[in-house]
C-alpha cells in the first residue's frame, strides 16, 4: 500500500516514512509543501496520504486546502490529517466533503505508535478517524442536546466517532458488549439519531449530530 507524506519538517517528516516503512507500507513520495505534494498524488497515485494541516508559507490550513483538493481530484481518496492544535472549522471543512476515508489526528497521537497506525490503516480501509480531544471540543459546542447524555454515554458517543464498533468500545472502557449496546441504544434515542449498526453509518450519524 503506497502512501505520499505532505510534512515540511524534514526530522518528523523522516520519522513517519520510517514508521510506515517498517509498518508495511511503501512511502511513494515525500512532500514539503502543496504544490509538491499535488505532484506526487497526480504521479504515485497512492493508496492514502498522511497531511500536516500548517505548512508554508502562512503556517496556516495549506496541508488542509491540498488535502481537500486531493479528495476532489479523487473522490474518496483516503487522508488522514493531522495538527499541533485542536482546528474545529478545518476538521469540519474537511469532512464535509465526504467521511469516508477521513482522519483527523492530533501531533501528539503520531508519536503512539500503534494508535498511529491503527488509525492509517483504518482510513485507508475508507474509514474515519477522529481524534477524542476534537470529539470533545465539538461537543462541547454542541452542548445542547448532548446535556441528555450521561458521563459513559459521552464516553461510547466519542468513541462511536472514532469509528471503534461496540466490541472495541467495551475493551476500551473495560464493560461487556452488552453493556455498550445498551449505551449505544440511548444514545441514538436520546439525540434522536437513526438505530442503524453500521460502523460507518454510525459514524456519519455522529458527525452530522455535531454538526460536522
Amino acid at each position: 500500500m503506497r502512501v505520499v507524506i505532505l510534512e515540511d519538517n524534514p526530522i518528523l517528516a523522516e520519522g513517519l516514512g520510517l514508521l510506515l516503512g517498517n509498518s508495511g507500507f511503501e512511502v511513494a513520495a515525500v512532500a514539503g509543501n502543496a504544490d509538491e505534494f499535488a505532484k506526487a498524488v497526480a504521479e504515485h497515485q497512492p493508496d492514502i496520504a498522511v497531511v500536516d494541516v500548517r505548512l508554508p508559507p502562512t503556517f496556516t490550513d495549506e496541508g488542509l486546502r491540498a488535502a481537500i483538493e486531493a479528495r476532489r481530484l479523487r473522490p474518496g481518496f483516503p487522508v488522514l490529517v493531522f495538527s499541533q492544535y485542536v482546528e474545529e472549522v478545518y476538521a469540519a471543512e474537511l469532512l464535509a466533503a465526504g467521511t469516508e476515508g477521513v482522519g483527523y489526528l492530533l501531533k501528539d497521537r503520531v508519536s503512539r505508535v500503534d494508535e498511529f497506525m491503527e488509525a492509517v490503516r483504518r482510513v485507508a480501509a475508507g474509514g474515519t478517524v477522529l481524534d477524542p480531544e476534537v470529539v470533545s471540543q465539538l461537543m462541547v459546542k454542541r452542548s445542547d442536546p448532548l446535556e441528555r447524555l450521561t458521563p459513559r454515554e459521552r464516553e461510547v458517543l466519542a468513541l462511536m466517532a472514532e469509528g471503534l464498533g461496540n466490541t472495541a468500545i467495551g475493551e476500551k472502557l473495560v464493560i461487556s458488549e452488552g453493556a455498550v449496546h445498551k449505551h449505544v441504544g440511548n444514545v441514538f434515542l436520546k439525540l434522536d439519531l437513526p438505530p442503524t449498526e453500521s460502523g460507518h453509518r454510525r459514524v456519519l450519524a455522529v458527525l452530522a449530530h455535531l454538526g460536522i
